[in-house]
């Protein structure tokens, strides 16, 4: 068994705080973490997504180095906060944003980069983590929690053999995700080709629009569309369905035959879902039609933050799972699902749902919300050959996720196995 030595947090680390910029400053000049970059990588990207105008005085006192944590710092709601995010090199003029902290070790020998990187992410670590946040009229991490928190590490060594194993099984996690991307935005652009720029194939295989094809008027869109073309709600195609309402003594621990396993409003991430850290219900509190079939639509109705309302991914897994009240899922008719998916995660549905939330305070989606949202309807015969074109790269998708989630499964199980040392890498 290995053994694991308790440090306190603030003997190990270092904190500062991130920039303050001003919008101008934003979309140019340097590379530039944002909070949504910590949120959503274990590790930051080689190259860094988002740019700021920054000076060479901010570049260095907001500096980021090889073996930096940087931490989500303040949201909405607490499950986003302490996401840890480390860098695995220097980032050179590259600077993190003031919702975000930025941990930096003091110590050589102690710590390893790509250890630390799975430890903060790990369940055991993000419950210390939330437990000790502040709670004001937005989650916040204070200051002073970690020097009282804990880290429980095994030796340098033994961390380098599980960090440099782990990250093995996480650099394919996220080759899958770079194809997958590839793959989606392959149908988004064929479909911006088609039905937004209309230069879809025309009776002679040139582009519709481009070879002068007739275009009139449509009020309900304010835009022109070509003649024949529908304009009809969402609803005509898809009902939407509310997910499970439990109470919490209703959660179980873990699945078995009188268990349903519950998707919520966090297992959508980026259009992907992911079936970690679900709970478990009494299966007689779930009907039939809130069951999840492949290639349903599962959105978030409601939630703490507008900015994530309205976020939706299409469920591409074989396991028989439900969702939460917070969520309602589109069965949407074979024939076009891969049409509206495109569409549910396109510019103009996230304008439109922000829209319904205009003037309120309340963060909630009504089923008359997505069923009233106007569909652009192409002629069936141009409809099916989008479909049939694009179902291959949906299929590829959809094989990816299932791996990249056994990958993950497999990660998280191993992780507490190998820092007790009940499993060993050598």
């Amino acid at each position: 068994m290995s053994k694991l030595k308790e440090y306190k947090f603030n003997e190990l680390y270092s904190m500062s705080s991130g920039i303050s910029s001003k919008p101008e400053q934003a979309g140019h000049g340097f590379p530039f973490v944002s909070f949504s970059t910590v949120f959503n990588n274990y590790f930051l990207p080689e190259t860094l997504p988002d740019l700021m105008d920054t000076s060479e005085q901010e570049q260095e006192k907001y500096s980021i180095k090889k073996g930096d944590v940087l931490l989500t710092r303040t949201s909405e709601t607490i499950d986003e906060l302490g996401m840890s995010c480390v860098a695995l090199k220097d980032y050179p003029t590259a600077t993190y944003s003031g919702f975000v902290k930025r941990l930096r070790p003091t110590k050589t020998d102690i710590t390893y980069d790509k250890y630390m990187g799975f430890y903060l992410r790990s369940k055991f670590f993000r419950k210390t983590m939330t437990n000790n946040a502040f709670i004001t009229l937005r989650a916040s991490l204070n200051e002073a929690i970690f020097s009282y928190i804990n880290l429980y590490l095994p030796d340098y060594q033994t961390q380098k053999r599980i960090g440099d194993f782990l990250h093995l099984l996480n650099t394919k996690i996220e080759l899958n995700g770079r194809i997958n991307a590839e793959l989606e935005s392959m149908a988004k652009t064929l479909y911006d080709y088609w039905f937004v720029q209309f230069d879809f194939p025309n009776e002679k295989g040139k582009p519709y629009k481009s070879a002068g094809g007739k275009m009139v008027w449509n009020e309900e869109l304010k835009r022109e569309i070509p003649p024949g073309w529908d304009v009809k709600e969402l609803g005509n195609y898809a009902e939407p369905v509310r997910g499970v309402t439990y109470k919490k003594e209703d959660i179980k621990t873990s699945s078995n035959k009188n268990a349903v396993p519950i998707l919520r409003a966090t297992n959508i991430t980026n259009g992907v879902i992911d079936l970690n850290d679900m709970v478990y219900v009494p299966k007689e509190v779930v009907s039939e039609e809130q069951f999840l079939n492949k290639f349903d639509v599962l959105i978030t109705m409601s939630s703490g933050s507008k900015a994530h309302v309205g976020k939706n991914a299409f469920y591409y897994f074989d396991q028989r799972v439900s969702f939460g009240a917070f969520c309602s899922k589109l069965s949407v008719n074979k024939s076009m699902r891969f049409y509206v998916n495109t569409q549910m995660q396109s510019d103009s549905f996230k304008k439109y749902i922000a829209n319904v939330g205009l003037g309120t305070n309340i963060n909630n989606l009504t089923n008359k919300h997505i069923t009233e949202y106007k569909l652009l309807i192409p002629p069936k015969e141009l409809l099916l050959q989008y479909e049939k074109t694009v179902e291959d790269f949906y299929n590829k998708i959809g094989n990816n996720q299932k791996e990249s989630q056994t990958l993950t499964e497999l990660r998280d199980w191993l992780l507490p196995m190998l820092m007790n040392g009940q499993v060993v890498v050598k």
